[in-house]
């Protein structure tokens, strides 16, 4: 058996290596179109790799999915967070799980993670070939042929294709022409620009837990929160934009967010706790007396921004004043103008439609012979090493060519 892997990213590489495991006489053919291979397990995660996330349970772990979930539920009974830390360790990688959950090499490079890939492909004998880029795929009943470099044409029995996301509609008309209906790549994982808010001055500034929602929307979230030199950050921020990233799509990337920087406490409670804490009878200046724990430059810009002289004493706060700063920390409203891809993590929403797979084999149901893995399907997670799991998972089970 002949089979043709198309895409040398990570799950084109467990693709390959699922079948020369589950198939120890096929001859696997890896087609990467450029002449690096793994680029994106290179760079991930500041260069160290964010492998997996420490979620075992298939249900939970699914939850990190905007697109895919019930499909990926299904699929992680097969193939899990367990299996990939079992995998790699078989292969002399150890992985650490740190306080949120993302899991690295120990080494913190992700060349050991590319290497480990890389030798266990070699060992089972598949054979790359780069700068081999599939310009058409011509189904034969049984097998294909592949036109390569627009010249050479090679028949394979089997076809995984892990050829990742693409930015436009027009990177997967390949895959449309063959039957297979197409969702509409957007962009997910991105950052929110600002260029028309002061609050950018405070540039590094990181709150452990903060509430965003986005106007108009039903969409929020409540986790750590970055201020950058463009705008927002952070985990908080990338969960919107990942979980809005066709309706933010829809937008223009033009829409306005509000914030609670005190993350679940809501105007009354606020008020109550002022109470509580005796503020109002303090004599101290409301600059020195931060009782909310909140970074020193982030109190003073807030109490700038509800209008609250530096000097003022907690006692002398009118109750307007004192409105206006209850309203400020807990409904503070932005406008976002634009977004940023997240450094290096170029992720897409769309792609081969998941009512064209079945997930016990991911096979494509309109043109069988062909398996999908990876971000060629519409599949995407949140940051934190859901997108290489689901490439894990899918890759491994599309290798078993069921």
């Amino acid at each position: 058996m002949k089979v043709a892997v198309i895409g040398g990213g990570g799950a084109g590489f467990f693709a390959a290596i699922s079948v020369k495991t589950h198939h120890r006489s096929a001859e696997v053919h890896l087609l990467e179109k450029t002449s690096k291979v793994l680029s994106k397990v290179l760079i991930s995660g500041g260069g160290r790799c964010n492998v997996t996330h420490a979620c075992y349970n298939a249900k939970d772990l699914s939850k990190n999915y905007p697109r895919g979930e019930k499909f990926l539920k299904q699929a992680f009974h097969t193939f899990q967070v367990k299996d990939t830390i079992n995998w790699f360790k078989e292969q002399g990688v150890e992985l650490k799980t740190e306080e949120d959950g993302r899991m690295f090499p120990t080494t913190n490079e992700s060349s050991t993670i590319a290497s480990a890939l890389l030798n266990a492909a070699r060992e089972l004998g598949v054979e790359f070939r780069l700068n081999n880029p599939v310009t058409a795929i011509m189904p034969q009943q049984p097998g294909f042929h592949l036109k390569i470099l627009d010249n050479d044409v090679f028949y394979f029995d089997k076809l995984v294709i892990a050829s990742g996301g693409s930015p436009k509609l027009s990177g997967l008309r390949w895959l449309e022409e063959l039957g297979h209906n197409i969702v509409s790549p957007v962009p997910s994982l991105f950052t929110f620009n600002m260029p028309n808010e002061p609050i950018t001055n405070l540039m590094g500034v990181s709150i452990p837990k903060a509430h965003v929602r986005i106007r108009g929307t039903k969409l929020e979230a409540s986790a750590p929160l970055l201020i950058t030199h463009w705008g927002m950050s952070g985990p908080a921020i990338l969960k919107l934009s990942a979980f809005g990233a066709t309706e933010l799509a829809q937008t223009g990337y033009n829409f306005n967010i509000q914030v609670n920087w005190l993350n679940n406490i809501n105007e009354s409670h606020l008020r109550t706790e002022i109470e509580q804490q005796g503020l109002l009878l303090e004599s101290k200046k409301v600059a020195n007396r931060n009782p909310f724990n909140l970074p020193s430059r982030l109190w003073t810009f807030l109490l700038n921004r509800a209008q609250i002289l530096e000097d003022k004493r907690w006692v002398d706060l009118s109750k307007k004043e004192l409105n206006k700063l209850v309203n400020t920390l807990t409904n503070d409203d932005y406008r976002v103008e634009g977004k940023t891809t997240f450094k290096e993590e170029f992720v897409t929403a769309g792609g081969v439609d998941l009512s064209n797979i079945d997930v016990h084999s991911m096979q494509s149901k309109k043109v069988p012979g062909i398996y999908l893995a990876g971000e060629v399907m519409d599949i995407d997670g949140i940051t934190g090493g859901f997108n290489f799991q689901a490439a894990w998972t899918t890759g491994w089970i599309a290798g078993q060519l069921k």
